[in-house]
């Protein structure tokens, strides 16, 4: 099993960066996807969820109407493309698999990826 983040970098405020979270190992189509971030002396939180089964979505209040969360199935990737960044938006991301068919961002998830480092600048 193996879900590898990438598309992290460094932004200026009010930039725009776009994750990858490429899945493999598992029947990806049965599983949710969570996108979250941890910012330094933080606990993870989960900011952005998909679930694969029923397509349906939900967002973390602090990212609403800047992020969203999108998968290809057929690649087994999801995507999560911010907009309008902001510098509390620092942190890791990591993506997280978890069995369910909603779109919940459980900290309990079955599978983790290593993360990708965010960061931006004012």
């Amino acid at each position: 099993v193996q879900l590898v983040e990438s598309g992290g970098g460094l932004v200026q405020a009010g930039g725009s960066l776009r994750l990858s979270c490429a899945a493999s190992g598992f029947p990806f189509d049965d599983y949710a996807i969570g996108w979250f971030r941890q910012a330094p002396g933080k606990e993870r939180e989960g900011i952005a969820c998909i679930s694969n089964i029923a397509g349906t979505t939900d967002y973390a209040d602090s990212v609403k109407g800047r992020f969203t969360i999108s998968s290809d199935n057929a690649k087994n990737t999801v995507y999560l493309q911010m907009h309008n960044l902001r510098p509390e938006d620092t942190g890791v991301y990591y993506c997280a698999a978890d069995r369910t068919r909603f779109p919940i961002c459980s900290i309990w998830s079955d599978y983790w990826g290593t993360g990708t480092q965010v960061t931006v600048s004012s």
